[in-house]
């Protein structure tokens, strides 16, 4: 199980994923397979730490991965349309009317500093 190292243990697949990404094209490795030691430096570049006995596992699920996303390179897209979802359909929406009166005034009658109907804050960037 990964974990950073300095912090508590807990899992980071998602955030081991994009680590990997950054650390593969750092070390410039072939992604058609890893090895173990390719794993130990992926882990050390996440700066995460992975039991010796899991480095085996790592090794075919990051190799697996990674020929997925090599067979999904190779496929022709020439043409195909980017969708935002794999359904044709239409999303339901409600109609676009005030439904609040409005009470800018009263919200901001309690602030320290008015101006126009807007905040007036501190400078804190010069």
């Amino acid at each position: 199980m990964p974990r950073v190292l300095g912090k508590p243990r807990f899992v980071l697949t998602s955030l081991f994923i994009l680590q990997l990404q950054y650390a593969i094209k750092s070390v410039r490795i072939n992604i058609m397979s890893l090895d173990k030691q390719d794993v130990v430096n992926i882990a050390h570049l996440a700066r995460l730490s992975i039991d010796a006995q899991d480095i085996p596992n790592y090794v075919e699920n990051l190799s697996s991965i990674l020929d997925l996303v090599e067979q999904m390179n190779k496929v022709d897209t020439t043409g195909v349309q980017p969708m935002a979802h794999p359904l044709d359909e239409v999303q339901r929406l409600r109609v676009d009317k005030v439904t609040e009166e409005n009470q800018r005034d009263l919200f901001q009658s309690t602030a320290p500093e008015t101006e126009a109907g807007l905040y007036l804050v501190p400078k804190v960037i010069e």
